[in-house]
C-alpha cells in the first residue's frame, strides 16, 4: 500500500469541512467544522509519528488531540452564553 496515498487522502478529508465551515453562516456549524478539522490534523499528526518513527511529533499530535478540541468547545459554550444574554 502506498503511504503517499494514504496522506493524500487524510489531507483530502480536510476539505471536506473546510468547504462546509465556508458555505454555512451558523456558528456551530462552523465550531463543529473546526473541531474536526483539529482532530484531523491531529490524528494526521499521529500518522506521521509512527510513519517516521518520531515519538516527539507523536506527543504533539495527542496533545492537541486532547486540548484543542476542549478549548475549542469552551470557546463555544462562551459564544452561546453571550447570544443568550444578549437575546
Amino acid at each position: 500500500m502506498n503511504l503517499n496515498l494514504v496522506v493524500i487522502a487524510m489531507i483530502l478529508t480536510l476539505l471536506i469541512p473546510i468547504y462546509e465551515a465556508w458555505k454555512d453562516d451558523s456558528i456551530w456549524q462552523k465550531m463543529l467544522a473546526f473541531s474536526s478539522i483539529a482532530t484531523k490534523t491531529s490524528v494526521m499528526i499521529l500518522v506521521i509519528s509512527v510513519l517516521r518513527d518520531d515519538w516527539m511529533i507523536g506527543v504533539v499530535g495527542v496533545i492537541i488531540l486532547s486540548v484543542g478540541n476542549a478549548a475549542l468547545m469552551l470557546l463555544a459554550h462562551v459564544i452561546k452564553r453571550m447570544s443568550d444574554v444578549s437575546s
